[in-house]
């Protein structure tokens, strides 16, 4: 059952310069993204800093409203809803935030961080404290955390207590935008292992937004690579992984650390510069630093499409390798 859709979805931030702040281009954040997520999947979006992957993330959530495309939840296009339908909405689809450290009210309790959502949703009621209690405990906690104060908690306990946050009213998908980039190498595994335990009990579907593939792997059922606002790649984690087909996918997956060191991996080392995102290059976009660049590259603009016999298998280049 396909739960979240997305439709040719894109957002241009407006680029101003000069004395009166005139607009004299765009920034193509996203640039026509589409994909489908089934109930209870898991899919990793991953890709170079800059190349959407926020974006995506927030335009699903609601937080940056899209200059084209659809968001679509359960048949209902939920992109140009209305604040009071945004609301209503955010019963449904939650977000966990990168920086456990900024997304957190430093000036209220982690009980009141807690309550404040059922008290914006009127779902306050006389079961509030034990609803409270349990949270913070499915969230692995004890509860003589709530009446402390952000600040009083390492990088890891501050992003249970968002995880907490983020499954109270129980929503149905939750968007994961880097949740342990910002977390010691020894808490991001505990971390991740939470959001799995979670994802089981409660029946979550995660949109799991990572620069890191080797963790995307763990925790992902489908990954979407991203590329200057694209999509070049999309299939099954272990199709990626195994056999990956872009040469741009090819590269991220060649600087995975090896975890032997007795162990060396074939790296393969991108040439150029990263294309502005105010002036993507025509045609493929990724053809100002791929080794197989041929004269189509630069005339025509490569659609997804499945490749040999596996039709979940998308890739957006002219040739394959």
């Amino acid at each position: 059952m396909v739960i979240l859709e997305v439709k040719n979805l894109k957002k241009y931030f407006p680029v101003t310069g000069g004395v009166f702040l005139r607009q004299k281009g765009w920034v193509y954040a996203l640039d026509g993204v589409s994909f489908k997520v089934n109930k209870g999947e898991t899919l990793g979006i991953v890709g170079e800093s800059g190349c959407g992957k926020t974006t995506l993330g927030r335009c699903i959530m609601g937080l940056y409203h899209p200059s084209d495309g659809q968001v679509i939840i359960k048949d209902q296009i939920v992109s140009n809803l209305k604040s009071q339908r945004r609301k209503e909405l955010a019963l449904n689809l939650q977000m966990i935030f990168q920086d456990p450290f900024e997304s957190l009210n430093p000036r209220q309790t982690v009980k009141e961080i807690l309550e404040e959502k059922y008290i914006i949703h009127g779902k306050k009621n006389g079961n509030l404290d034990s609803e409270i209690n349990n949270l913070i405990e499915r969230a692995g906690l004890l509860t003589d955390v709530l009446p402390k104060f952000p600040h009083e908690f390492s990088g890891g306990q501050r992003q249970r207590i968002g995880i907490a946050r983020a499954i109270s009213l129980e929503p149905e998908i939750i968007i994961c935008d880097e949740p342990v980039s910002a977390l010691d190498v020894s808490v991001q595994s505990k971390i991740l292992n939470l959001l799995l335990e979670l994802q089981k009990n409660m029946g979550l579907t995660y949109i799991f937004i990572s620069h890191d593939l080797s963790v995307v792997k763990h925790v992902s059922d489908k990954i979407a690579v991203m590329y200057l606002g694209k999509i070049v790649e999309m299939a099954d984690a272990n199709d990626i992984y195994n056999n990956g087909h872009h040469p741009y996918t090819k590269a991220l997956l060649s600087s995975i650390p090896v975890p032997d060191p007795g162990l060396s991996r074939d790296r393969i080392i991108l040439k150029g510069e990263v294309p502005s995102v105010e002036n993507p290059p025509a045609g493929c976009r990724f053809n100002t630093r791929c080794e197989y660049v041929k004269e189509i590259c630069y005339k025509k603009e490569p659609e997804l499409f499945k490749n040999g016999k596996d039709p979940n298998h998308l890739t957006a280049c002219h040739f394959f390798f």
